[in-house]
C-alpha cells in the first residue's frame, strides 16, 4: 500500500554515465533551469548521480575519481535547486560497475570459475564487474558514500545500482569459501557464497547509511525484484521495479512483478524509461501512448511512476524529453488523489513461480508470464504471493507448473483447503521435492508417470467445453499420465497420436495427428481442487494457444462462478482491469486501461490508442456503495444494483478510465 506524502509518485531516474574522454562536462548546466524544467514537467522526485558506471564522481571531491573535465559541481547545484522547488533528490551511486577503479585495480574485478575477469574483454567497449566481496573495493566504496553524505547532509536517500555477485573465484572469494567450509569447485557452493556476499553487503552498508542519516531512503537495484529479496527486505526502505518494456523486459514483466512486490509491505515505484529502446539511448524517444500506459499501469497496480532519462554530458536536460514527461505527469497529478494510499482488491493468489525458478534482470519467468496473461486477459483480480503471505484472503490459490512443496508449505496448503479454500494446480506443483507423489491431501488424481506420447492431444468435455469447438487440441509439451481419484470429475480426455515422431517413422511436417483416446483425463477436479498434468501456464506463454487459456478459465469458473467473480465486463482481452480500495476515503477505484502493446521489429511499443465505447461493468461490492463517477471529469454514471453486485456502463475508455465507487 502506498502511503500518501511519503514516497513521491512522479519520479525521474537520471543517469549520467559519462566517459572521462569527453571534455567540458556540465558546461551548459544551469541549476535554476534544471529545477524549473523538472517542476514544469510535474516531477516531484529525481534520482541524481554522485558516481556513474565509469567510476567518475560529479562533485567537488578530493578523490582522483572526480571527472577530469567537470566544469561545475553539478551534484551540489542539482540538490540546492531541487530543494528550492521541493523536489526530492536521492543520490545515485554505482556499486557493481566502476571502470575507474577497475582500470587501476584489476584485482578488484570479479573472476569467473574459468579464470577470466568478468565484463568487457580488452578490445570491446563496456565495463568490468567489481567483486563485492573485495574488502579494498568495499572500503573505497564506503569512503565515497561517506563523503557524499557528509557533503550533502541530510541526504534524501542513497540509490545503489548493479547489486549482483557472480560465482567469483578471486583470491578473496576463494579464501572466503574455504573459511566457511564451502568447496570452490562446487557451483552450488559458489552461488551460496555469492548470495551471502550480497546479504552481508546490504546489511553492513544499510546500517552505515542509516547511522549517518536515519531518514535516508535506500534502494539496492538488481534489475528485478522477486522472492529472493525476502532475506534482505529490511535493507530497503522502498522498492523500485526497473522494467523498461522496450529494453528487454517486455510488457509482461512489470505487472507480474508488481503484483508480487505490492504485498511485501513496502511502497514501490514502476521504473520505465523515456528511451525508444533502453538505457543510454541518446536521441531515442518512446511514444506518448507507450509512456502513458507504463505510468498509468503503475498507478493502477498501487505503485508510483518512475521514468528513466540520461543527462547529456554538457549538463542540460533535453526539452523534448520533459515535454513528453510533462504530458504524462500532468495527467498523473490530476488523478493522484484516487491512486495514493490504495490497496488492491483481489480474489486469486498465485504462488510465485520464481520460488522454484528465480527471475533475473531482463528476464521473465515463462510460467509467471503465462499465468499473468491468462488472468489479466480474463479480468481476474489476483496477486503473486509466497508462502510467508496470508493464503486465507484468497478464494482460490494457484500452484502453477513448477511449485514442488516442502512439508511446511504443504501444511499451509492443506490448512487452507480445510478452511474452505479452493486450489488450481498443474504439472509438478503440489508434489514433493522428488518423484510424482503429492503432498496435498485430497487431490483429484494421482500420477502414474510421464505420458507415453508427445505431443498428444486434449479434448475438453462438458462443462469446460463452453465456447470451445469440439476437436482434439495439440498439447505441444509432454504431460503426465493421470489416474483419477474416486469422486473426481474428468474435464478433458487425452488422445494419443498414431506414434511419436522419430527418424524411423514420421508423418507430415510437424507432429503425428490424433488416433484414439488414451484412456485417462488431462484435467480433473473435485469439490475444491482442479488439476492438470500439463505445464499449461508455461505452455500458454511459449505457444500462445488460446484453447489452453479457455480450458483453464472454464475450469476455474467451476470453483469461482461468475456471480462470485469480483469484476465482470464485456471489455476485450486487451484491457487491464484493476480494482483498488482507499480506506481513508472509504471508496473503491476501478482502473480500466486499453493500450495494445505490439512487437515492432526489435522493440515492444505502443503507438495508437483505440478507444472503447459502452463497456459494461459488474462489480461484487457491499450494496451501500452506489455512487459511481468517472475521474477526473466527475461524470456520474447510472447504476443498477442486484444483491451484492453493482452494474454500470462506462461510456468511453480512451486509453485509461478511472471509475470511483463510493457510498
Amino acid at each position: 500500500m502506498r502511503q500518501k506524502n511519503y514516497m513521491p509518485i512522479r519520479q525521474i531516474h537520471l543517469d549520467f554515465h559519462t566517459s572521462e574522454k569527453i571534455e567540458n562536462i556540465a558546461q551548459d548546466f544551469d541549476a535554476e533551469e534544471f529545477a524549473i524544467t523538472l517542476s514544469n514537467a510535474h516531477v516531484d522526485s529525481i534520482n541524481i548521480f554522485a558516481k556513474c558506471h565509469h567510476g567518475m564522481l560529479y562533485y567537488e571531491t578530493k578523490s582522483d575519481a572526480k571527472h577530469p573535465h567537470l566544469k561545475k559541481d553539478i551534484l551540489k547545484g542539482q540538490i540546492d535547486a531541487c530543494r528550492k522547488y521541493n523536489i526530492q533528490c536521492p543520490i545515485y551511486i554505482s556499486v557493481g560497475l566502476d571502470e575507474f577503479a577497475a582500470e587501476r585495480h584489476s584485482d578488484w574485478i570479479e573472476v569467473s570459475p574459468d579464470g577470466k575477469r568478468v565484463g568487457a574483454p580488452p578490445l570491446q567497449a563496456g565495463w568490468r564487474k567489481m567483486c563485492l566481496n573485495n574488502p579494498e573495493y568495499l572500503a573505497y566504496l564506503k569512503d565515497q558514500i561517506d563523503e557524499v553524505m557528509d557533503f550533502f547532509q541530510p541526504v534524501d536517500g542513497i540509490w545503489l545500482d548493479i547489486i549482483s555477485q557472480g560465482e567469483c573465484c578471486c583470491r578473496w572469494c576463494l579464501n572466503g569459501m574455504k573459511s566457511k567450509g564451502l568447496d570452490p569447485e562446487n557451483g552450488i557452493d559458489r552461488r551460496s557464497f555469492a548470495e551471502n556476499v550480497l546479504i552481508n553487503l546490504k546489511k553492513e552498508f544499510t546500517a552505515f547509511i542509516h547511522k549517518k542519516t536515519p531518514s535516508a531512503l535506500i534502494f539496492w537495484n538488481a534489475g528485478h525484484v522477486g522472492p529472493y529479496i525476502r532475506k534482505t527486505l529490511d535493507c530497503y526502505t522502498h522498492l523500485d521495479l526497473e522494467s523498461l518494456p522496450s529494453g528487454g523486459w517486455g510488457y509482461d514483466h512489470f505487472p507480474a512483478t508488481a503484483r508480487y512486490a505490492r504485498n511485501l509491505g513496502k511502497e514501490f515505484t514502476g521504473m520505465t524509461g523515456k528511451f525508444l529502446k533502453s538505457w543510454g539511448d541518446f536521441g531515442g524517444f518512446k511514444t506518448l501512448p507507450a509512456l502513458e500506459y507504463e505510468c498509468f499501469l503503475a498507478l493502477a497496480l498501487c505503485g508510483g511512476c518512475g521514468i528513466g532519462d540520461q543527462l547529456h554530458p554538457r549538463g542540460r536536460l533535453a526539452k523534448a524529453t520533459y515535454d513528453l514527461v510533462g504530458k504524462v505527469y500532468e495527467k498523473v497529478e490530476k488523478v493522484e488523489p484516487w491512486c495514493v494510499n490504495a490497496s488492491a482488491v483481489t480474489e486469486i493468489g498465485v504462488v510465485n513461480p520464481e520460488i522454484a525458478s528465480p527471475g533475473a534482470a531482463h528476464s521473465m519467468n515463462e510460467v509467471s508470464a503465462g499465468i499473468h496473461r491468462m488472468l489479466k486477459e480474463t479480468g481476474y483480480q489476483y496477486d503473486f504471493i509466497d508462502f510467508e503471505m496470508d493464503l486465507s484472503k484468497y478464494k482460490i490459490v494457484i500452484l502453477p507448473d513448477i511449485i514442488r512443496l516442502n512439508a511446511d508449505e504443504a501444511d499451509k496448503i492443506n490448512s487452507y483447503l480445510k478452511e474452505g479454500g479452493k486450489l488450481v494446480a498443474s504439472h509438478l506443483s503440489g508434489m514433493g521435492s522428488n518423484g510424482y507423489d503429492f503432498l496435498i491431501e485430497g487431490m483429484p488424481a494421482s500420477v502414474i508417470g510421464d505420458a507415453d506420447y508427445s505431443p498428444d492431444f486434449l479434448s475438453p468435455l462438458e462443462p469446460i467445453s463452453d465456447g470451445i469447438p469440439q476437436a482434439e487440441y495439440v498439447m505441444y509439451e509432454r504431460g503426465l499420465k493421470l489416474a483419477p481419484s474416486a469422486n473426481s470429475t474428468s474435464l478433458s480426455e487425452v488422445w494419443n497420436p498414431f506414434f511419436n515422431r522419430t527418424y524411423e517413422r514420421f508423418c507430415s511436417h510437424s507432429h503425428t495427428p490424433a488416433d484414439k483416446p488414451a484412456g485417462y483425463p488431462g484435467i480433473v477436479m473435485n469439490n475444491s481442487i482442479v488439476y492438470t498434468g500439463y505445464p499449461i501456464f508455461g505452455m500458454y506463454k511459449r505457444h500462445g494457444a488460446k484453447v489452453y487459456r479457455d480450458m483453464i478459465i472454464n475450469s476455474l469458473k467451476l470453483l469461482l462462478p461468475n456471480d462470485q467473480k469480483l469484476v465482470c465486463t464485456n471489455a476485450p482481452t486487451t484491457t487491464d482491469i484493476l480494482l483498488n480500495y482507499q480506506p481513508n476515503e472509504d471508496r473503491y477505484v476501478l482502473h480500466l486501461l486499453n493500450y495494445i502493446p505490439e512487437k515492432r521489429y526489435s522493440i515492444d511499443t505502443i503507438e495508437d490508442i483505440i478507444p472503447l465505447y459502452n463497456i459494461d461493468v459488474s462489480i461484487k461490492l457491499p450494496n451501500d456503495y452506489k455512487n459511481v463517477e468517472v475521474i477526473p471529469s466527475r461524470l456520474k454514471l447510472a447504476t443498477k444494483q442486484e444483491l451484492d453486485r453493482i452494474s454500470f456502463t462506462v461510456p468511453e475508455i480512451n486509453g485509461w478510465s478511472i471509475i470511483c465507487i463510493r457510498k
